[in-house]
Parts: structure tokens; C-alpha cells; sequence
């Protein structure tokens, strides 16, 4: 880092006075040393920097001890520490810092891993050895975004340069009301959301959405983040007029899939010589593997094997609805067992009679199969009244910001 701005200094002060004397670039070096530099806690010109990162093969061990740490010492973490810092845990391409003493001994005095982009584990061998976790500052900036479909919802937020978790959140928000594998050309959203800066410059991802706004086939859809404790845990997104955008029951069993086949009563195909051979569920293709969402709350009344269904689950969600996921590679859920809306409870497969990977989804309502895309499924708890206040006074400013972002 210190080399870096030296070379920057220097650089600037030669492309801008070429005939600057040995004086003055020695004041400029002299300038540059003077910058002092905070990571982790530590100033860093104290110390030998040596940034790296666990290979395979690497110990905690090896890497102290060939930085002259005693044996002593790096037992003394093996064994007593393990609560703070298990160094059998340390994984490979983690990154990892030594902070060496400014002697001929280089010796390590401090070693820093950092568990992930912001949690970071010390061991400090200085005087009396002391090991603790921390976390690198972390600041939130609101931003802003919009798009217009062009081919699908992931296509254009790549277009954007926008997080891929942008689109799992805009799908999670919309599940129960847009149907994201029939979007339109033309289709277009404008998000309101907060990302995440680590040691206030390095990009650490998306945080959250506060507030959206999509437009499907013409029709403008409203979506803010809210939460409250003040009447027991309240949290989701509602949309203008305070109505809560999550239904009892999600649009499909899988997320970015295709419908290969629909509920289809008056169904003839022509390898059985166009003999009528009604569809009572929809089709869902998708890759083997891809999990098979429960599509609402409820209890599992049957998870088995059985002829053409192959491996396949069955969801009592209340009086009126059951669902069924057939095709199933393997189950995840047992009869009896409680599930909520977006549990894995199995994985796309082949089981049973089908062409092709799919989740054969069936809905029934008062014991008859009915087609779920027909179904005005109800809505889950609308906000209370005695938070509307709260909830508008939160509103109306990110309503504003959406209202003036163009696309």
C-alpha cells in the first residue's frame, strides 16, 4: 500500500513539473511515509505485511513455525483455543495475514484469517497471547435501479451490471402475483435497495430491496419492505394500499422454469391415437436436481413411491387445499411432517411415467383437481390497522423515489 501511493505521488509529480530536483521527490517520499495505514485494528507501517492464501496441504502450523513462531506457541492455539479459533477448520483459498516484526528476525506477531468477506479471526503473540473475532466496518448505501425485459428477468438484470440475487429477491417479492415464466417483452421494474461496502470501498453484494415497483402486461405492482415488533413479529412486503403481497399458495413449485404442459381436460395425444386423455395437473420442466418447493404451508399426508406418480408428495394445506408434486428424483419430507411455503421437499427427476425431467404439480380444492392458474388463491395476513400509520409514514418517501426513477 505505502509503495503504492509513493509510486502515485511520484508519478503525478512527473507528469505534471518534469523538472522537479532531487529535493523535491524526496519530499514527496517523505510525504508518502508519513501515510499511516489502519487495517484490522493495527497499523500496518509498524509491521511486515505478508498477505497470502491457504493452499492445499497448508497448516497452521507450517505456516507460523516458518515465520519463527515457537512450537510452544502454536500448541498453545491448538489446544486452548479452540473456542475462538479452531485452526483444524482453516480452509483452503482463505485469505490470511501476518503482521512480522521490522527486524532481521521477521518474526510473526500477529496472524489475522479472515473466515469470510467481513468476519475475521486474530491471533496476537505479542506479550501475553490473546486470540478474538471481528468484523471488518461495513456501510449501507441506498441505490437505485431499473430495467425493461427484453428475453427474461436474469437476462436484464445482467444487462444492467446488476447482483444475480437482485432477481431472486424481485421473485421471491412477486411470487404469489407474476407469473415469471410468462413475462413480456416490454415488462419493467425499478427497485429501491441498500448494498453492502466492506471497509467502506470493497463491493460486499446486495443487502436487501426496500422498495419495487414491476409492471407486467400493463398492470403496475407495488412492493415495500416493512417490519414490526410493536404487535408481535410483522415483516414482509405490502403494497400501496397496505395489502400483503404474499398468497397462501406460490405461483409454481420451482423457481425459472418453463411449463411444458398445462391442465388440460379435452388433452388427446397421438401416440394413444388421439383417445382423450385429460392432464389434471401442470408441468413444470426444469433440470434434474432443481428442488420442488412446497407451494404454501401444511402437513404431508403422503410421501411414497407409486407406479406412474413415481417418487411423489402430498400437501394438506387446510379444509379446502391439498397439492401434489409428482416425478420426484428423491423426497425430502415425511407423512406427518409440517412444511411452510418455499421448504425443499424433493428434487426434480424422472420417476415414474414421463418423457423428461418435470414436476407434475396438481391442485386440489374440495377434494377435485382443479387448475391452479384459474384458482383466485386467497391472501395471507393483511397488515394490521394499528400499524398503517407507521407503515405509510415509511412509504410515502420511497414511493417517491420510485415514482422518479426512469427506465
Amino acid at each position: 500500500m505505502k509503495k503504492l501511493i509513493l509510486a502515485t505521488l511520484t508519478f503525478i509529480l512527473l507528469t505534471t513539473a518534469c523538472e522537479k530536483t532531487k529535493d523535491d521527490l524526496a519530499e514527496i517520499k517523505e510525504v508518502a511515509e508519513e501515510v499511516i495505514i489502519h487495517q484490522y485494528g493495527y497499523v500496518l507501517n509498524d509491521f511486515i505485511v505478508i498477505r497470502d492464501t491457504i493452499r492445499k496441504g497448508d497448516t497452521f502450523g507450517d505456516i507460523l513455525y516458518a515465520n519463527g513462531v515457537p512450537q510452544e506457541k502454536i500448541m498453545e492455539v491448538a489446544t486452548k483455543f479452540r473456542d475462538s479459533f479452531d485452526v483444524r477448520k482453516i480452509g483452503v483459498g482463505k485469505p490470511y495475514v501476518l503482521l512480522n516484526s521490522k527486524d532481521s528476525l521477521s518474526q510473526t506477531q500477529v496472524f489475522i484469517y479472515e473466515t469470510n468477506k467481513i468476519d475475521y479471526a486474530v491471533v496476537d503473540f505479542r506479550d501475553s497471547l490473546s486470540i478474538y473475532n471481528s468484523q471488518k466496518p461495513v456501510r449501507y448505501e441506498e441505490r437505485e435501479a431499473s430495467g425493461v425485459i427484453t428475453s427474461s428477468l436474469s437476462a436484464t438484470m445482467e444487462e444492467q451490471n446488476l447482483s444475480p440475487y437482485m432477481t431472486d429477491q424481485l421473485a421471491s417479492i412477486y411470487a404469489w402475483t407474476v407469473n415469471f415464466f410468462k413475462l413480456q417483452p416490454g415488462d419493467r421494474f425499478k427497485v429501491v435497495y441498500t448494498e453492502k461496502f466492506i471497509d467502506d470501498t470493497i463491493p460486499g453484494g446486495l443487502k436487501e430491496i426496500k422498495a419495487a415497483y414491476f409492471e407486467h402486461r400493463g398492470k403496475p405492482l407495488y412492493a415495500f419492505k416493512f417490519s414490526s415488533d410493536s404487535l408481535g413479529k410483522v415483516s414482509g412486503y405490502y403494497d400501496e394500499l397496505a395489502n400483503n403481497l404474499k398468497r397462501a399458495f406460490l405461483k409454481a413449485p420451482v423457481q425459472f422454469s418453463r411449463i411444458s404442459s398445462r391442465y388440460n381436460l379435452n388433452r388427446r395425444i397421438k401416440y394413444y391415437g388421439f383417445k382423450l386423455r385429460p392432464h389434471r395437473g401442470t408441468d413444470f420442466a426444469a433440470p434434474l436436481g432443481t428442488p420442488i418447493l412446497a407451494t404454501a404451508d401444511g402437513v404431508v399426508t403422503k410421501s411414497e413411491r407409486r407406479g406412474g406418480n413415481g417418487n411423489y408428495v402430498k400437501i394438506r394445506h387446510n379444509g379446502t387445499y391439498e397439492t401434489q408434486y409428482l416425478h420426484m428424483k428423491a423426497r425430502n419430507v415425511k407423512v406427518g411432517e409440517h412444511v411452510s411455503q418455499g421448504d425443499v421437499i424433493g428434487w426434480i427427476g424422472m420417476t415414474g411415467n414421463t418423457g423428461g425431467p418435470h414436476v407434475c404439480y396438481r391442485f386440489w380444492k374440495n377434494g377435485k383437481e382443479v387448475d391452479p392458474f384459474k384458482e383466485d388463491t386467497p391472501f395471507s395476513q393483511p397488515l394490521p390497522k394499528e400499524l398503517h400509520e407507521q407503515y405509510f409514514a415509511n412509504l410515502l418517501p420511497l414511493k417517491d423515489k420510485l415514482d422518479c426513477i426512469v427506465f
